[in-house]
């Protein structure tokens, strides 16, 4: 996969921890589903460096990007 095809998400975990990560646009939407769902358990994250398991008990709030952002000029 190309990074293109990966969605920025940041994940506050109890804590103070913070995970970001580049993950699938498909590991975004579950992610966001299970929580406005309230769900238990854990989630299975498809990020760009590999699997991620996700106990979503352990869940703060997590942000999704619209698109990633680069630092100097544009093309």
């Amino acid at each position: 996969m190309v990074e293109s095809e990966f969605v920025r998400v940041e994940i506050g975990l109890d804590g103070g921890q913070i995970l970001s990560t580049l993950v699938t646009p498909a590991s975004a939407d579950a992610l966001e589903r299970a929580l406005d769902a309230g769900a238990g358990g854990a989630l299975s994250l498809e990020a760009q460096d590999g699997g991620i398991q996700l106990v979503l008990t352990r869940v703060l709030y997590a942000k999704r990007f619209a698109r990633e952002s680069r630092v100097g000029f544009g093309e």
